[in-house]
């Protein structure tokens, strides 16, 4: 449980760098997290698991347990690109929610990427980015969300958009 109605949290564990090898050891591995997830789903309207930024057999287990994979770019052009990798890995599979973050909206390359990822990829980017913004940065400082630490700020508001948006696409599928 956390401080925050109908929030529970799993957090990051060191243990969980072996959790390759331990999915290696099961038959079907990519299919074992939606197993073990399964009886959860009931409990929950929403879960999420946060994906660490490469392709291993964790990723791909999260791939086939996921409906959606919400997929945070910077618009520059390395993140970019492995947003577009990303999205031909998993072009069969679960719907792709992305979104701008760390969005300095001054910088003129990150206005190109933006409108270019917005005209090749119509429909998979959510409206909301994320700024790049003290607020935003300070949440793991100070273990908290932006809501909390700065209300009606740009990052907070960035924030609640960005959950309507998303839960406004998962929840008309």
């Amino acid at each position: 449980g956390t401080d925050h109605p109908r929030l529970d949290l799993l957090p990051a564990d060191f243990s969980y760098r072996h959790m390759d090898l331990a999915l290696d050891t099961f038959k079907r591995p990519t299919r074992r997290l939606a197993r073990v997830l399964a009886p959860l789903r009931h409990d929950y309207e929403f879960i999420f698991l946060d994906c660490p930024p490469s392709i291993s057999l964790v990723s791909e287990s999260v791939f086939e347990a996921a409906d959606a994979l919400l997929v945070p770019v910077i618009p520059a052009t390395l993140s970019s690109r492995t947003f577009e990798q990303l999205e031909e890995l998993v072009s069969s599979g679960p719907q792709v929610l992305a979104f701008f973050s760390m969005l300095e909206v001054r910088k003129s390359l990150h206005r190109e990427v933006m409108a270019r990822l917005r005209a090749t990829h119509p429909g998979v980017l959510l409206g909301a980015a994320i700024p790049a913004c003290d607020e935003v940065e300070r949440m793991g400082v100070d273990r908290t969300v932006v809501g909390e630490l700065a209300p009606g700020s740009r990052g907070a508001i960035a924030y609640q958009a960005l959950w309507w948006d998303i839960s406004r696409r998962l929840r008309n599928g």
